[in-house]
C-alpha cells in the first residue's frame, strides 16, 4: 500500500524567528539495516507496517536497536537531513535540559517554589507552585489546552510564537489559579514554558544555548532549529514547549539518552534523573489514570509519557503524530513523525491511539530481530572456533 504523500512538518518557515543549534562534532549512527516484520493490532483490525504508515500519515520512521539504526524509511518528500518539527515532543527534550541543570546543582531542588526564581509570576496562578509541580503538570492553574478555539488563551499563546511579535512570557503572567497546586493533573504547555523560564534563571542559559551543549554531547548529526517568539537579537524567547525541529535520527539520540542518560559510554544526564523522569510519581499520574481525553495508554512522568508504572517504556509525544518511543529495558528507540490532519478531533484521537499500540510492537519486533541476529552471529563464531 502506498502512502498518500503527507507533507513533512518542518522548520524553519520563511519569516519565522528561530535559532540554529549547531552540531559541531557529528557522528553518524552505525547502521545495520534490514526488513522489519511486524503485525500491528489496533483500530479494529490487524495491519502490516505499510498500512500503518498509510493510516497515520508517516513522514519518517527510524528504529534503533543495539545502538545501531536497524530500520529507516521516509515518505512524502522527507529525507534523512530534514529537520522535523516535534511539536510537544519538545517537552521531553526540555526534561533532559532540566535534568542537566539539576545534576549540575544549578537548579535548586524540585520542591522549590518557582517564584523564588521567577518573582514576576507572584501575581499569577503560579504563585506557590513548585518546580516538581511544573515538571509533572500538576500546577493547578486555570488553563485550557485547546488550540482549536481561535479566541482561547492557548491560541493566543501560540500566536505569540507564530507571529514573531514577542511577549510570550507576558501571557504566562495572566494565567489564573484554579485548584490547589499538586492536587490534579492537566496538560498545560504554560507549565513547560514556566519550567524553562525557571531553568534559564537558575543556569543563565537560554533554551537554545542549553540545547547546544546537549547537541554537542550526543554528537548530533545535523544542526537543530528552535522557534522563538521574536528575533534573538530582540530578546526572543524559545517556544520550549513545542518548537524544536531535528532530524529523525537526532530525535532518536534524545530517546537513547532517556534509556540511562549515557551516550557513547559517557554519562550525560544522571541515571537517577532518567529513572525518575520515566516514572509516574503520583497514583493519578499512572498509565490509564489520566483524563481519557488525553490518553488511556500512558501516564505522565517528568515531561515524558510512561506506558508502565515502572517507567521501562516511555514516549515523547507531539501533536499530529510526532513520537519518540523508548523501550529502556531492551534499549530500542522508535522515532515516528507524521502529518495527519489535526482539525478532526476524532481522527486525531484514532491515529494517536493506534500509534501507542503500534510503536511498542515495532520496538518488540526490532528487539527480537536483534536477538536473532546476535544468536546467529554467536553460533557462527562458535562453529568457526570449533
Amino acid at each position: 500500500m502506498e502512502l498518500g504523500q503527507p507533507e513533512p512538518i518542518t522548520e524553519p518557515q520563511p519569516g519565522r524567528a528561530h535559532a540554529e543549534v549547531p552540531a559541531p562534532v557529528p557522528r553518524p549512527w552505525p547502521a545495520s539495516p534490514g526488513p522489519l516484520h511486524v503485525r500491528i493490532t489496533g483500530a479494529g483490525r490487524t495491519m502490516d507496517l505499510d498500512e500503518f504508515h498509510a493510516r497515520t500519515a508517516t513522514t519518517a520512521l527510524v528504529v534503533v536497536a543495539g545502538d545501531a539504526v536497524v530500520h529507516e524509511r521516509y515518505f512524502g518528500g522527507a529525507g534523512r537531513r530534514d529537520r522535523l518539527l516535534g511539536f510537544s515532543a519538545t517537552k521531553s527534550a526540555l526534561a533532559l535540559l532540566v535534568g542537566l541543570a539539576s545534576d549540575s546543582g544549578s537548579l535548586p531542588a524540585l520542591d522549590t517554589v518557582v517564584t523564588s526564581l521567577v518573582p514576576e509570576l507572584g501575581g499569577s496562578g503560579y504563585a506557590g507552585v513548585t518546580l516538581r509541580q511544573l515538571v509533572t503538570m500538576t500546577s493547578g492553574t486555570g488553563w485550557a489546552e485547546d488550540y482549536r478555539d481561535p479566541a482561547g488563551p492557548a491560541a493566543r499563546l501560540l500566536s505569540r510564537w507564530r507571529s514573531g511579535a514577542g511577549g510570550m512570557r507576558d501571557e504566562l503572567l495572566a494565567i489564573p489559579p484554579a485548584d490547589p497546586p499538586g492536587s490534579r493533573y492537566a496538560y498545560c504547555t504554560p507549565d513547560s514554558l514556566v519550567l524553562d523560564w525557571a531553568r534559564e534563571r537558575a543556569t543563565g542559559q537560554t533554551f537554545q544555548a542549553a540545547l547546544a551543549g546537549l547537541w554537542t554531547a550526543i554528537e548530533a548529526e545535523r544542526p537543530a532549529v528552535v522557534g522563538l517568539d521574536q528575533a534573538a537579537d530582540g530578546g526572543g524567547v524559545a517556544m520550549a514547549g513545542g518548537a524544536l525541529a531535528a532530524t529523525a535520527r537526532d530525535w532518536a539520540r534524545l530517546g537513547t539518552l532517556q534509556i540511562d542518560g549515557r551516550w557513547a559510554g559517557r554519562q550525560v544526564v544522571s541515571r537517577g534523573w532518567t529513572d525518575a523522569s520515566s516514572r509516574p510519581e503520583r497514583a493519578f499520574l499512572a498509565p490509564g489514570r489520566l483524563p481519557s481525553t488525553i490518553t488511556t495508554h500512558a501516564g505522565f512522568g517528568y515531561h515524558w509519557w510512561p506506558l508502565d508504572v515502572a517507567g521501562e517504556r516511555v514516549m515523547a509525544d507531539g501533536m499530529r503524530g510526532q513520537f519518540v518511543y523508548v523501550d529502556r529495558a531492551q534499549r530500542v528507540v522508535v522515532v515516528k513523525t507524521s502529518a495527519w490532519p489535526y482539525d478532526d478531533p476524532w481522527h486525531d484521537r484514532q491515529c494517536r491511539d493506534l500509534c501507542y499500540l503500534a510503536l511498542p510492537a515495532i520496538a518488540e519486533a526490532a528487539a527480537a530481530s536483534a536477538r536473532a541476529t546476535a544468536g546467529r552471529s554467536g553460533s557462527a563464531n562458535t562453529s568457526h572456533q570449533g
